[in-house]
């Protein structure tokens, strides 16, 4: 076989083999395919996609570029678990759902990205833990999944490594929107990860990676179907980015926020909703609750009885944490000294929010990356959000700024005003989850 014929067969619009796709994935590998290739391939594909069965075989043959990790030897007396998300604004969910999922019985190797474009990420939130290892020894991972349950850390060299080539690649050559081969890059990931079971959470709305609705389904069931095909156990649903999850954005504001929640000090009602409910999609896939209103009271006991936010502090404290951050928070999780209330330019009611807009403000303010070499600035971000509906006055808060300077945080109010939108009427309600996908799907 040769790559330039793989590529002709496919910009030609004809389906690829099983063999054709292993074998060029295994050129990604060794480097025998050039980046050219790649690049070839991945507009082919943009333009004229991959069948099921292709997308399979390209997911797996992703997945076994590296290595797959392997948890039957330890004999875990429960299901090996995961969540994806398409990522947001104020999406600290991960933190959350990994210790509320190992309370209730479930082993959760969370391998998490970092931040893109508006996007927070769940690496770059625990790095503004002090001492937080993010790329431990295989065995401490082991270890820690183990004997606490969760573990949440990044992808290692070892994991999925053409995934890596094939993203630096698509990313500069405008071909990242290929739902196959998104789908082929986050779950090659996760079967590496030796998962039972995942749960995906699509993101649709103003703060969405996927620009629509129907696009937003599209690369869910793209995700259910592959998933499941490749023999893991796969779900999805839908969820609302049309203002943030959370009330805040931003690294150690996020942390700070998943320490209340886990503690009970503070459970904002749309991060409560969404965290559930994928937590208890987690549980009903892994066998750990009959059905979603079960898995819910089991995963509320968990919460009030302090085990899930144990969970977390223990995680912490074995991947180099501080032992004392749930009791100390403010000492390990400064916020940047400049702290300005954003006045509301006129009264009425909250009608919308460019969400996108204010990811991107947190990103100027430091807290996200504008060059990828670039250092996080963990201390800044945005806080107490006004809600969608909420009746507001002139001069009333949108939100509190944390920036580093003067200069910094003008610069912000700006792009927060103008994110959101005021009216002379309430906007409808939308749904927090639109659609659920099953594993049958």
């Amino acid at each position: 076989m040769l790559p330039q014929e793989i590529i002709r067969k496919k910009r030609d619009g004809a389906a690829l083999s099983g063999e054709e796709i292993a074998f060029f994935v295994r050129g990604i590998s060794d480097g025998s395919v050039g980046e050219g290739q790649i690049a070839a391939l991945a507009m082919a594909v943009y333009f004229n996609d991959m069948n099921m069965d292709e997308r399979v075989a390209f997911t797996q043959a992703m997945c076994h570029s590296g290595q797959v990790l392997e948890w039957r030897s330890l004999n875990l007396p429960g299901p090996v678990l995961d969540k994806h998300s398409t990522g947001g604004v104020g999406d600290l969910v991960s933190l959350l759902l990994g210790p509320m999922v190992a309370a209730c019985g479930g082993f959760v190797p969370m391998i998490s990205g970092r931040g893109l474009g508006h996007t927070g990420g769940t690496l770059d939130k625990l790095e503004a833990i002090p001492g937080y290892q993010v790329a431990p020894d295989p065995q401490i991972l082991r270890n820690v999944v183990r004997e606490v349950g969760v573990a949440i850390i990044g992808q290692t060299a070892q994991l999925a490594p053409a995934d890596k080539r094939v993203y630096g690649i698509r990313d500069v050559t405008a071909t990242v929107e290929s739902i196959a081969m998104i789908t082929g890059s986050i779950l090659a990931k996760k079967l590496a990860a030796g998962l039972d079971a995942l749960v995906m959470d699509v993101k649709t709305g103003s703060g969405a990676f996927m620009p629509t609705l129907e696009k937003s389904v599209a690369l869910a069931e793209s995700i259910v179907a592959v998933g499941n095909g490749a023999g893991m156990r796969t779900s999805a649903l839908l969820t609302d980015m049309n203002e943030p999850l959370a009330p805040c954005a931003g690294n150690a504001i996020e942390v700070r926020c998943a320490i209340d929640y886990l503690t009970g000090k503070s459970r904002p009602a749309r991060l409560h909703e969404v965290t559930l409910a994928l937590c208890a999609q987690m549980l009903v896939l892994g066998g750990l609750a009959e059905d979603s209103a079960k898995a819910r009271v089991k995963l509320q006991r968990a919460l009030d009885s302090g085990t899930a936010a144990e969970r977390f502090a223990r995680m912490v404290k074995a991947l180099g944490g501080p032992s004392d951050l749930l009791e100390q928070p403010e000492r390990h999780l400064p916020l940047a000294e400049h702290r300005l209330a954003i006045p509301a330019p006129r009264g009425g009611f909250v009608q919308s929010c460019d969400c996108r807009a204010l990811g991107l403000a947190v990103v100027e303010l430091g807290g996200g990356r504008i060059d990828p070499a670039a250092r996080i600035d963990f201390a800044v971000g945005l806080g107490a959000f006004a809600q969608l509906g909420d009746a507001i006055e002139s001069g009333q808060p949108l939100a509190v700024i944390h920036a580093r300077d003067q200069a910094t945080a003008q610069r912000a109010i700006a792009a927060v005003q103008a994110a959101f939108t005021i009216g002379d009427s309430a906007p409808a309600t939308r749904p927090l989850v639109y659609r659920s996908v099953p594993p049958q799907a």
